[in-house]
C-alpha cells in the first residue's frame, strides 16, 4: 500500500507540472536558448552593423557587406586595388567577424598592359632607393590589368614596399605576389657588400651606380649570388660575373643580367 501510494502521489505531481507547463505562453524553440537561432540574427545584425562602420571612408562609398554566420562578403566596386586590400583588413577587424570573402571590384582607369608595365617598372627601379635598392632584383608582369610581382628582396620592409607601390597604381585590377626575401644571415649581409665593392670598384663597371634606378642588382641566398639588372655590353656582363665569383665566401653565381637591345638570356 505505501508503495502504491508513492506512486500515486508522484503521477499527481506529473500531471500538475505538465498543467503548469502548458499554461505558459508559447514561445519558439528558437527563442528559448540564450544563444540559439532566434538571437543570431541580431548578433549578425550587430556584426553588419560593426562591418559596415568600418567602410565609412568615401572610397569605400560603393563597398556593400553582409554577414552570414560570421562571414563577411565584401561586393561592389573601388577605384584602387589598394581600396579592396584596405577594406577587407577593415572589416577583418570588426567584432564578430571571423572571415571574409573578397568579391570587390576595381574599377578606376582601364591602361593598356604594356604602358602599365612599363609604369609599374619605372617606379620599382626607384624604389627604396637610397635603402640598399641595389640588393633588390623585384620584377612586374602585367596580364590583363592583373600585375604579378616576383623576383628577390632583401627584406620584408623592400617587399611592402613594392607591393604597396604596385597596389596604388591606378589601373592595375589585382595583384600576385611572388617575391621571395632572401634570408636573414650575417654572412649574406657582408657577402652582399663585398660583392658590390668588388663589381662597382672596377673601373668599368662603376658607371652602372650613376643611375640609382638602374643598377646592377645583387640578390644572395646562403652565399649564392644572383646578378640582375641591364648592361650596356656583353664584355661588362662577364666582367661582372667574374668580379661576383671573385668575392671570398660566394658559392656560386647565375649572372640573369641582360645586354642593352638583346633578348633576355639566363645563365
Amino acid at each position: 500500500m505505501k508503495v502504491t501510494t508513492r506512486m500515486t502521489n508522484a503521477a499527481l505531481m506529473l500531471i500538475a507540472m505538465a498543467g503548469i507547463l502548458l499554461s505558459l505562453p508559447q514561445v519558439s524553440g528558437a527563442a528559448v536558448t540564450g544563444n540559439g537561432a532566434a538571437v543570431q540574427p541580431q548578433q549578425e545584425n550587430a556584426v553588419s552593423s560593426a562591418a559596415e562602420a568600418r567602410l565609412s571612408k568615401k572610397q569605400f562609398h560603393d563597398v556593400k557587406v553582409t554577414v552570414d554566420n560570421g562571414i563577411a562578403t565584401l561586393s561592389g566596386t573601388v577605384a584602387l586595388f589598394e581600396y579592396k586590400l584596405d577594406a577587407e583588413k577593415q572589416v577583418r577587424h570588426a567584432k564578430g567577424v571571423m572571415a571574409v570573402r573578397n568579391l570587390i571590384e576595381v574599377t578606376g582607369p582601364n591602361i593598356a598592359d604594356q604602358d602599365l608595365q612599363a609604369k609599374l617598372v619605372e617606379k620599382l627601379e626607384y624604389d627604396r632607393v637610397g635603402y640598399g635598392n641595389v640588393f633588390n632584383a623585384i620584377s612586374v608582369a602585367v596580364d590583363h590589368g592583373v600585375a604579378t610581382v616576383g623576383g628577390h628582396a632583401r627584406t620584408d620592409v623592400d617587399k611592402d614596399s613594392a607591393l604597396a607601390l604596385v597596389a596604388t597604381t591606378p589601373g592595375v585590377k589585382d595583384l600576385i605576389e611572388n617575391i621571395e626575401v632572401d634570408p636573414v644571415s650575417l654572412m649574406d649581409d657582408q657577402t652582399r657588400f663585398a660583392v658590390a665593392r668588388a663589381v662597382y670598384g672596377y673601373a668599368t663597371l662603376n658607371k652602372y651606380a650613376i643611375d640609382p634606378g638602374k643598377p646592377i642588382r645583387i640578390s644572395v641566398q646562403n652565399g649564392n649570388v644572383e646578378l640582375y639588372g641591364v648592361v650596356d655590353s656583353q664584355s661588362d656582363k662577364d666582367t661582372a660575373n667574374i668580379r661576383a665569383n671573385g668575392v671570398s665566401g660566394v658559392f656560386s653565381v647565375k649572372n640573369y643580367l641582360q645586354v642593352a637591345n638583346q633578348p633576355t638570356e639566363h645563365q
